[in-house]
């Protein structure tokens, strides 16, 4: 493109400033109005997913930024939503498509994320800003869309910018109330395959077993996939205690993923502790983390996380290697783990746990997200299983 006419292209666009805690700076443009986020800036490397990424409730207290090249080239649907509204503060991307083109698109990104105040940046050097972060680690920040803020007006936001440690974000994202879920996986019309966007799957003919789910902002994939599994899926929010859990006669409980450190969450390590050896657990991503420390294990916070979908774990029973999506900052310090856990899987990439079991309580904690297909279907078998314990156990 003519170097000249760039700035004649540019015009609409307002200016966008990303302001790391390190001083760092970090320049583009604003698709939409002014509009100011703060919060722990990391990076996710999927190719794909956007829709998926920035309804995660997981984001919460984070500004999101993506390193595929071209963002929005397929809109938003009703259908990939992971939760009923967007929990990321915000968003950069290095290339937006305005005009979304595909069968399955009910809206433009853009105009779906200004509708909830979510600010919207592009033009960054995001290979630049993520070497950064790798570096720096993932850092508070500020992203603002609109004129140059001044050096005192950012200085002041940057002041009340931080991350997530010490943070118990599970109940801003959480239901508040206990609620059934029915919605099964969605298929192709005419096809076996678990492809989003077209009509419900089929549910297995029996009952199924009952599972509670001790929502921490929990993604509308792992509800599907276990109602799609035969269960009789019910959710409770965070504060529900193992009484209360056990009042609603499940044949298992899972203990979901969500924002924030682990190592403050409240309640519910305790309600996990609760209930080992009286019913399976399943924990994802940060359940995963917290059944880590109701069995007496330490969290830690990783440099800059595992945000993407092409992570290689190693299965160390079988010794297999799984692709796995990953969305997490936090992890398991296998060292602190009592000698009834052990650590079952492995990510390829750092060693950092990506799994433990506790087969004498019928636990199983799990760091990545099961629900997700980037292998495309590799890690299925993680609710298959953990049903087929609950059905035993009934």
């Amino acid at each position: 493109m003519d170097n000249e006419l760039l700035p004649s292209l540019l015009e609409g666009f307002g200016r966008a400033t990303l302001a790391l805690s390190d001083g760092a700076l970090f320049h583009g443009f604003a698709a939409g109005g002014d509009a100011v986020a703060t919060g722990e800036v990391v990076f996710n490397t999927s190719m794909f997913g956007y829709q998926e990424m920035l309804t995660d409730p997981s984001y919460k207290g984070q500004i999101l930024v993506l390193t595929a090249p071209h963002v929005g080239n397929v809109g938003v649907n009703d259908d990939d939503r992971e939760s009923s509204r967007v929990w990321a503060e915000g968003l950069i991307v290095p290339d937006l498509s305005l005009a979304p083109s595909n069968w399955r698109s009910r809206a433009g990104l853009v105009e779906s994320l200004a509708a909830q105040g979510v600010p919207v940046a592009w033009g960054f050097d995001t290979r630049a800003l993520v070497l950064h972060l790798r570096s720096a680690g993932a850092l508070p920040g500020v992203l603002l869309c609109g004129p140059d803020p001044g050096a005192e007006r950012l200085a002041a936001l940057l002041a009340r910018a931080h991350g997530t440690d010490g943070c118990d974000l599970t109940r801003d994202v959480a239901r508040t109330e206990a609620a059934a879920w029915g919605e099964r996986p969605w298929v192709a019309p005419g096809t076996g395959s678990s492809l989003n966007g077209s009509v419900l799957g089929p549910r297995t003919p029996d009952p199924g077993p009952r599972i509670v789910v001790l929502d921490c902002g929990v993604k509308a994939s792992i509800l599907r996939q276990l109602a799609g599994g035969g269960a009789e899926v019910t959710t409770v929010p965070p504060d529900t205690d193992a009484g209360a859990v056990l009042a609603l006669r499940p044949a298992g409980v899972v203990v979901s993923n969500g924002p924030g450190d682990p190592g403050a969450v409240a309640r519910v390590p305790e309600t996990m502790a609760a209930l080992l050896g009286r019913v399976p657990l399943l924990g994802i991503c940060l359940g995963h983390q917290l059944l880590a420390r109701a069995l007496g294990g330490l969290t830690y916070k990783l440099p800059f996380g595992h945000h993407g979908a092409n992570h290689p774990v190693r299965d160390e029973a079988s010794g297999s290697v799984w692709i796995t999506s990953q969305n997490h900052n936090y992890a398991v310090d296998p060292a602190s783990l009592p000698a009834r856990a052990r650590v079952s899987m492995v990510n390829l990439t750092d060693g950092s746990v990506e799994g433990i079991v506790a087969e004498d309580v019928q636990a199983e904690g799990i760091q990545f997200h099961p629900e997700a297909g980037p292998g495309p279907h590799d890690a299925l078998g993680v609710f298959a299983r953990f049903l087929d314990r609950c059905r035993r156990r009934g």
